[in-house]
This record gives structure tokens, C-alpha cells and sequence, in this order.
């Protein structure tokens, strides 16, 4: 059973109306809550003896706060979520709030393998500051997560939600792809404004944009890789892990976008291939962690059992990013 304060914390966002000044499924305008842009996915700080050093996420915060993005994602993957405390988790998003530019919007990761929890966890995320929840699929027993019984789950928790929920899908951490058929239906929620996609598979994100285009509804690309590809087919922004190290160069790759410089676009796109892949499928946090070493934020550690680069894959780190013009 949820606990009293929370089905508290419930029934007063519900009596609201949900009306927060940044959008909302009741919104004045009827209209959801817009997400376009781009956001870093920001990495957790952990001192050496493997505590949130609190400390240096707000002074990467402000590093990354002098660059035109949307917002913020927090808890997502390459926040390592996984393997920080309820509490813990809540006190990084509180953080965040505290230390970003108020015109920014931060979208807060909530999702658990429960449909109880996730309700449970996005509650509180709205408590300490979040615009938006971003809810990863429940993956454990993938076996039996098809589009029914997710469906099932995104619905109660965005029925339950005093904020707007993000869909998130990624499969290469989870094994499991949100079907396309569980997307078009999700999107008609009245609460539900998007889903980041990481994926890769561009052909499937056009999908969803054509699918939900009677809808009031948004689809992020999930990493700087295929950014150019999912704006050519109508995706609106990207949550991108190179844009905690490469934050200038992934928000020129926007503008020219948005503005159909699309020979320039390309040239930049192919120089991040590279680098994008480096970060995230090839070497993960650890490798996303030390580029941030290398440009002037605080990477270090990872928490275990996440461990360090060897030195090989450091210098073939070191070489992705050199070759392609960045180091």
C-alpha cells in the first residue's frame, strides 16, 4: 500500500489541477507540457571513498548551466541510479533543483521496478523539485513486460503523478524496447508529454512521431549519435551524455538543425559519432566519467562494482575524441 503521505501528497497535487507554471496535464491552455531542447544527462560525483560528493555536482551544474540547454535530466542512466539509496536519490535531484538556473527544467528519473514504487518515487521527486518525471521501463522480468502490462504501469503512474511523466526507453540497459503500439497508446494520456528514446533505431522514433502526431506529444532522441537523424524525423530535442564534456559543440549541432544548415549539421554529426559512442555503448560512465576529467568537470569514480578504465581503453578513449578534433 502506498504510504498516507504520499496518497496525501497525491490528492492535493490532484486537487490543484496540476497547474505548475512549467506545463502540466491541466494546464490553463489544455496543452502538455513543452520538453524540446536538449539536456545532459548529469553524472553523480562520488568522493574516493564512494559518497555523492554533493560539492562537485553543484560546481559541474554551474559549468554546464552557461550553455543554452532546456534542462537537466537527473537519475537517469549515467546518473547511476541503480546504485544509490532512495534517499540518496531524492537529495541529488534536491541538489540540482537548488544549484541550476531557475529558467531551466529538470527532469527527474523516478522509475523502480514496481508500479507501487515508481508511483512512490515520481511523488516524491515533485516534493524535492522536479518539473517532470522521466520513468524507465520495468525490466526485471522482461519476460512478462509486454505492452499490456506497461501500459498498465506508465498509466497508474501518470494517473497518480503531480508532475508530467517522460517515457523512457533503453534497451541496451534494460533488454527491453517499449513497443511502438504501447507508445501511440500511451501518448493520448492526458499527463504522458513525451518519451526519450535511446534505442538508435531511427526508423522506429519516425514511427512514434507519426503515430502520435494527432497528439500532443514529444519524442527525445536519447544520445548525441543519431541526434541529426532524429530531428530529420521530427524529433524535438535529445538527452545526450556527450553533452556533459562536448556541451558547445551537441548545442551548435542543434541550432544548425533547427535552422536546415544541414550540410554544416553533417559535418559536425560525423565528427561526434565517435566520440558519442566512446561515452556511452564503448566505455560507459567510467569512460563518460574521465572525459569529464579531461575538459574541466569532475568525473571521478564510479560507484562499484562500475570500475575504472584500463589504461588501454583510456588511450583508445583518448583517441576518439583526438582524432575527431576534440582533444
Amino acid at each position: 500500500m502506498l504510504g498516507r503521505g504520499v496518497w496525501s501528497s497525491v490528492r492535493q497535487g490532484l486537487s490543484r489541477g496540476l497547474s505548475r507554471n512549467v506545463g502540466g496535464w491541466a494546464s490553463g491552455e489544455g496543452r502538455k507540457m513543452d520538453i524540446a531542447g536538449l539536456y545532459p544527462p548529469v553524472t553523480t560525483p562520488f568522493t574516493t571513498t564512494a559518497e555523492v560528493d554533493y560539492g562537485k555536482l553543484e560546481e559541474n551544474l554551474h559549468k554546464l548551466g552557461t550553455f543554452p540547454f532546456r534542462g537537466f535530466v537527473v537519475q537517469g542512466s549515467n546518473g547511476e541510479f541503480p546504485f544509490l539509496t532512495s534517499s540518496e536519490r531524492l537529495e541529488v535531484v534536491s541538489r540540482v533543483r537548488q544549484a541550476m538556473p531557475k529558467d531551466k527544467l529538470l527532469l527527474a528519473g523516478s522509475g523502480c521496478e514496481s508500479t507501487q514504487a515508481t508511483v512512490e518515487m515520481t511523488v516524491s521527486m515533485a516534493q524535492v523539485g522536479a518539473d517532470a518525471a522521466i520513468v524507465v521501463t520495468p525490466c526485471y522480468y522482461r519476460g512478462r513486460m509486454n505492452s499490456a502490462a506497461l501500459i498498465h504501469h506508465y498509466t497508474k503512474v501518470a494517473d497518480l503523478s503531480p508532475i508530467p511523466v517522460v517515457l523512457y526507453s533503453v534497451p541496451a540497459n534494460t533488454g527491453l524496447d517499449l513497443p511502438v503500439d504501447a507508445v501511440v497508446t500511451l501518448s493520448q494520456h492526458p499527463n504522458i508529454v513525451g518519451i526519450k528514446d535511446s534505442g538508435g533505431d531511427v526508423t522506429r522514433m519516425g514511427l512514434i512521431v507519426h503515430k502520435t502526431r494527432r497528439q500532443d506529444f514529444q519524442v527525445l532522441a536519447g544520445s548525441a549519435g543519431f541526434l541529426l537523424a532524429s530531428y530529420a524525423v521530427g524529433a524535438v530535442g535529445g538527452v545526450c551524455a556527450l553533452a556533459n564534456v562536448l556541451g558547445a559543440q551537441v548545442c551548435q549541432l542543434e541550432r544548425l538543425c533547427l535552422t536546415g544548415q544541414w550540410e554544416d549539421a553533417q559535418k559536425l554529426q560525423h565528427r561526434l559519432i565517435e566520440p558519442n559512442t566512446a561515452v556511452t555503448r564503448r566505455f560507459g560512465i567510467p569512460g563518460l566519467k574521465k572525459t569529464m576529467d579531461w575538459f574541466g568537470y569532475y568525473g571521478g569514480p564510479c560507484r562499484a562494482p562500475l570500475q575504472e578504465l584500463s589504461p588501454a581503453d583510456e588511450e583508445a578513449l583518448r583517441t576518439d575524441f583526438t582524432s575527431n578534433g576534440w582533444l
